[in-house]
């Protein structure tokens, strides 16, 4: 069973993801279609970080999980030549 602070924390986690993804449907989807004077405008990047932005996050993903088998892979390594 979950702790207090785990239901917290993933309440939380689950709450930020609905905001990011709101937005971004607003921002993509619905903002074409509203007039470019409207005010809502203002509260909105330009549209090409709408890609730029998904694009960057996903190649810093990749980033981390390629570092992350490195360090485990180089880590085993080193237990299997250590018990050798």
């Amino acid at each position: 069973m979950a702790t207090g602070t785990d239901q917290a924390v993933g309440f939380g986690l689950v709450a930020v993801s609905l905001i990011i993804f709101t937005y971004y449907t607003t921002w993509v989807i619905l903002l074409p279609f509203i007039d470019s004077q409207h005010v809502i405008h203002k509260y909105f990047l330009p549209r090409a970080y709408a890609v730029l932005l998904p694009l960057a996050a996903g190649l810093l993903l990749l980033l981390f999980v390629g570092l992350f088998i490195t360090y485990v892979m180089l880590k085993s390594q080193k237990v299997t030549k250590k018990a050798q």
